[in-house]
């Protein structure tokens, strides 16, 4: 099968998004398929063989963050040139509501589209002006693929039509069996030492880091090997700030870690505590630690509690409950045969996540978008595009 697959977000900058298709297009490649990816990025940009730029990205803030896009006519004819030469069986766009070069390919488009929703918007500042675009881009929309249930629901309740849902995959191959940072994770005798993590931005509300220092904190104390590795954006001096002088010196800051290092940062941690308040959609994070063979703690979020099976794979909390944290770290920490269970159960769910097993998944849209569109040609009246 011939494959388009497009970003809406710049190459040059890392993101959820950007590597969901990259690791997608791998595992396409991986089973056989001809794929080629078109997304903004520098003409100089170092990209995979089978990405296609379309040129540089400008920022633009959209729904309270920035994004870095490419729009307007001369994205357009890169997009028509890109799919014209393509032939492609079908086309798979990504987030196609932002105004970006997901929603060109589907004006551009003359075959079956499949379009992933990842975030659980219902509108965009950009698109509540345009209601006519909207409904245009809905229509040429053959089938949609939503990566949680909030989205899926969003699809149902807002869209005006349903959505598969297939989750966010994970190369487990990539995670699995890789070495730690070098000095860690060290030992784990009960009531004294481990190491806990946490992967994110520590400055951002939402992600709770405040709950898991409360509860490193108030541990520490008593265990006097207890290490905390914390990896992410931010100012070094504004994550030892919030800890105790005497404990900080057992806080470690890696800063941004690259993906290739992910892997090995997660196989460092005796436990990956996810605190996070609320605003997630699925929990990529969690697959990635699971898939490292780490032991993940998390609070309660239905997003969370969906991965982790319900707490059979990974140990639940209740969100926002320093209390409770501190007291799932401790017990885990010094029960190296529940973590181990945990583990276990960790390697069975993480199995479903794998990438070759989610790319069968989006082949079977694929599959029913190309039965259903029955080989016809969309007509291109809009702007003329045709």
């Amino acid at each position: 099968m011939r494959i388009g697959i497009v970003c809406p977000y710049s190459f040059d900058v890392p993101g959820g998004v950007q590597n969901h298709v990259m690791d997608l297009a791998e595992a396409l490649l991986g089973l056989g398929h001809e794929v080629s990816v078109l997304a903004p990025a520098d003409e100089d940009s170092p990209l995979p063989p089978y990405v296609v730029s379309a040129g540089r990205a400008v920022p633009l803030p959209y729904n309270g963050s920035v994004a870095r896009i490419a729009f307007g006519p001369v994205s357009t004819a890169r997009v028509r040139r890109w799919i014209t030469r393509g032939d492609f069986d079908v086309l798979h766009v990504h987030e196609p509501l932002t105004p970006s070069l997901s929603m060109l390919a589907v004006l551009c488009a003359r075959g079956p589209v499949v379009a992933t929703f990842h975030t659980a918007m219902t509108r965009s500042r950009v698109l509540s002006a345009a209601q006519g675009v909207l409904q245009i881009l809905l229509e040429r929309i053959t089938a949609r693929i939503a990566v949680s249930a909030l989205a899926r629901k969003v699809q149902v309740e807002h869209m005006d039509g349903g959505a598969v849902e297939i989750p966010n995959g994970v190369a487990v191959a990539k995670f699995a069996g890789v070495e730690p940072l070098p000095g860690w994770p060290g030992e784990c005798p009960p009531g004294s030492g481990g190491t806990l993590g946490f992967l994110g931005r520590f400055t951002e509300p939402r992600k709770g880091f405040p709950i898991l220092r409360d509860a490193f904190v108030a541990l520490a104390p008593h265990r006097p090997g207890l290490r905390l590795l914390v990896a992410g954006p931010g100012d070094a001096d504004d994550l030892y700030d919030q800890f105790p002088a005497d404990l900080r010196d057992r806080v470690t800051f890696l800063g941004m870690v690259s993906e290739a290092d992910k892997p090995r940062m997660l196989r460092s941690l005796h436990l990956y505590v996810a605190p996070n308040t609320g605003g997630e959609s699925f929990g990529m994070i969690l697959t990635e630690a699971l898939a490292a063979g780490t032991t993940v703690v998390a609070s309660d979020l239905d997003a969370f509690r969906r991965v982790l099976d319900g707490g059979r794979a990974g140990r639940l909390f209740p969100t926002g409950d320093a209390a409770a944290l501190r007291t799932a770290v401790a017990e885990l920490l010094d029960d190296a045969g529940q973590r181990a269970g945990l583990t276990a159960a960790g390697d069975q769910v993480v199995a479903n996540f794998d990438w070759p097993v989610v790319a069968r998944r989006v082949l079977e849209v694929y599959a029913a978008a190309i039965e259903a569109t029955d080989g016809r040609v969309m007509d291109q009246e809009w702007a003329g595009l045709g």
